[in-house]
């Protein structure tokens, strides 16, 4: 069946109250942007429902995986309108809708009107009542049950009737740019775009911060930082990537600190610079993709010490996952296969043998003097190299 419309189908938004409509005009403003390279639509709005339509020709299953990208939609469901809000009109569609879609199966179904035009004279349990009883008349592979069919067959009575039988799972959580702004510490590894796209999902807007140590990294292992915020972007819009020119810093910390603490103090320092960015864009937060134990730096410990020189909050939505739960929601977003690229990011070149794994916070700041006469100089060189790139899904094969 080729179709002309979708109902899109929303959940958290709902329990909004008097600042729905905000929420309802942003999911709006997301599923116009994820579907305007794919065709020419509309989108309008009742009461508890979005619709898209169609006004050229497009490509159905590129719609549909565009719409599973849209953060606040649960249900995708394509369907068939009647605009003529008599019984009649609505058995006949019914029956052709279901001929159509299902043909000779044999099948159990269930009727689920609803009717929020008050004007139309029959009640959702009289219009169920009648439409089954016309479809076991018409359609004779089809039988009733009630508790557990095969197909729900939903009919919406508003201004118009919509008919509809399939709801494709969507992404869920709330829409890009309902909760504010985060920066995100995106590393060429698996976890932290995972963490990128978890806090996306509950509205955050993001930027990005990639530190870069050439020439000990590749402009390979750069590019495949700018194509896991092109991927992640899919979900989330276009990610500002600031790219940190961080080997002046690194190598002063490995001529001038203890080995065993390079691995906590670059993260320190990392972590200055990834809120001084945050700020300076007015971003809220900080993201990280740690893990409790997952390496020596993301003991209770090292994360204590990370967090002691962060002043705004630091989201790790990963933080109680293990790694192969971490895996799998990578697969499932596409960042997996990128992020197994075999190029050395900053922090595996300058790794100790035997890295410390409950670090002492005073040890650390006295560790941390010896870089006095050094530090505010390369702290602000690197703020001054930086390199901003837009990262857009529709970049990433170029």
């Amino acid at each position: 069946m080729e179709y002309k419309a979708f109902l899109i189908k929303y959940a958290e938004i709902g329990t909004k109250g008097k600042n729905r409509y905000m929420f309802e005009d942003v999911l709006c403003k997301q599923i116009k942007e994820h579907v305007a390279r794919l065709g020419e639509f509309v989108i309008r709005r009742e009461y508890g429902r979005v619709f898209l339509e169609a006004e050229s020709a497009y490509d159905y299953e590129d719609l549909i995986a565009e719409l599973q990208k849209v953060f606040g939609i649960v249900g995708i469901c394509p369907i068939v309108v009647e605009e003529v809000v008599e019984f009649e009109a609505i058995k006949n569609k019914a029956i052709a809708y279901m001929k159509e879609c299902y043909g000779n199966k044999e099948l159990t179904f269930k009727v689920n009107a609803r009717r929020t035009n008050k004007a139309f004279p029959m009640q959702s349990m009289e219009i169920n009542g009648e439409i089954g009883h016309h479809l076991l008349e018409e359609c004779p592979n089809l039988k009733v049950d009630v508790h557990h069919p095969d197909i729900m067959l939903n009919i919406e009575v508003r201004n118009q009737v919509y008919i509809y039988s399939q709801i494709i799972k969507g992404a869920g959580g709330l829409p890009v740019g309902t909760n504010g702004k985060a920066m995100l510490l995106l590393s060429g590894g698996i976890d932290s775009p995972v963490a990128g796209y978890m806090i996306s999902k509950r509205g955050v807007e993001l930027e990005a911060v990639y530190f870069n140590a050439p020439p000990y990294t590749s402009e390979r292992a750069k590019q495949k930082v700018i194509d896991l915020a092109r991927i992640v972007s899919g979900y989330s819009g276009t990610i500002r990537l600031h790219i940190v020119n961080f080997t002046d810093i690194q190598l002063a910390i490995y001529e001038k600190c203890p080995h065993e603490e390079l691995t906590i103090i670059m993260r320190r320092y990392m972590m200055k610079i990834a809120e001084e960015l945050a700020k300076q864009n007015k971003c809220q937060a900080l993201i990280t993709g740690e893990s409790i134990g997952q390496v020596a730096s993301q003991t209770m410990q090292s994360l204590a010490c990370t967090n002691e020189v962060c002043t705004i909050p630091v989201f790790r939505p990963c933080v109680g996952m293990d790694k192969q739960e971490i895996v799998d929601i990578s697969e499932q977003i596409d960042t997996y296969e990128t992020s197994i690229l075999p190029y050395e990011d900053c922090c595996t070149i300058f790794v100790a043998k035997h890295p410390v794994t409950k670090p002492i916070l005073e040890i650390i700041k006295r560790s941390e003097e010896k870089l006095a006469d050094v530090i505010d100089e390369l702290m602000e060189k690197a703020m001054d190299s930086i390199e901003v790139v837009e990262a857009k899904i529709e970049d990433l094969t170029k």
